[in-house]
């Protein structure tokens, strides 16, 4: 006799909701109870809380805010998504700056929205994001083809310590006084100087010292 096994639903996607405006979680949350398949795990009010939560309550997808005071969401989403490769970020924010896009997604966010985003839309980004395939906004969208067309800023691939060196030479001191002040050796600041010269395509010291100036390198 052929037997046959009961349909069990699907487990419902588990949802953490991260920004620091209380208001905003409680509509969000509201939200989350009209659809059947989508389950509110938790809620944090700031990114360090997103990272603790997400080691405790283990959701599917994260809706991550960006602009927080401590923690930003790019930060939070960056630290999540390296101790919890399986769960997905989707950023969701009122702002759609350049820099905050491609922050989002260089993190590890698979998903780019702005909070005027419908209910319906959202669920499904969040459905979206469970299955591995990326929303974004078309605004989201847009910065992101636009920056593929724009030339590379200059003194972008600078490392940490080039942006060291760069800034003791705007201070106008020498190799020898560079060595001093970062103590490490004389060689390794020729190094670091040369790499410099090369990245910012500048054939002198003097020169650097300019493009660092009127390019706003060293912030």
């Amino acid at each position: 006799m052929e037997e046959f096994w009961p349909m069990t639903d699907p487990l419902p996607i588990r949802v953490l909701l991260v920004d620091d405006h209380a208001v905003v979680r409680s509509g969000l949350s509201a939200f989350l109870l009209a659809f059947d398949d989508l389950e509110l795990v938790g809620e944090a009010g700031s990114g360090e809380e997103a990272v603790r939560l997400c080691d405790r309550v283990r959701p599917d997808v994260v809706l991550m805010d960006l602009v927080m005071p401590g923690m930003d969401g790019a930060q939070a989403t960056r630290a999540i998504r390296e101790k919890c490769p399986d769960i997905q970020v989707i950023a969701l924010t009122s702002f759609k700056e350049k820099e905050l896009v491609e922050g989002a997604m260089e993190a590890g966010a698979i998903g780019y929205l702005l909070k005027n985003v419908s209910a319906e839309e959202l669920a499904r980004a969040i459905r979206e994001a469970h299955a591995g395939r990326p929303s974004l906004a078309p605004e989201a969208a847009q910065v992101l083809i636009q920056s593929r067309r724009d030339p590379p800023r200059v003194g972008f691939d600078l490392s940490e310590r080039e942006r060291e060196v760069l800034a003791l030479l705007v201070e106008g001191l020498n190799n020898p006084e560079i060595a001093e002040r970062l103590v490490v050796s004389r060689s390794t600041v020729k190094f670091h100087v040369s790499s410099i010269l090369s990245k910012l395509g500048a054939a002198s010291r003097t020169e650097a010292v300019a493009l660092a100036m009127k390019e706003g390198l060293l912030g």
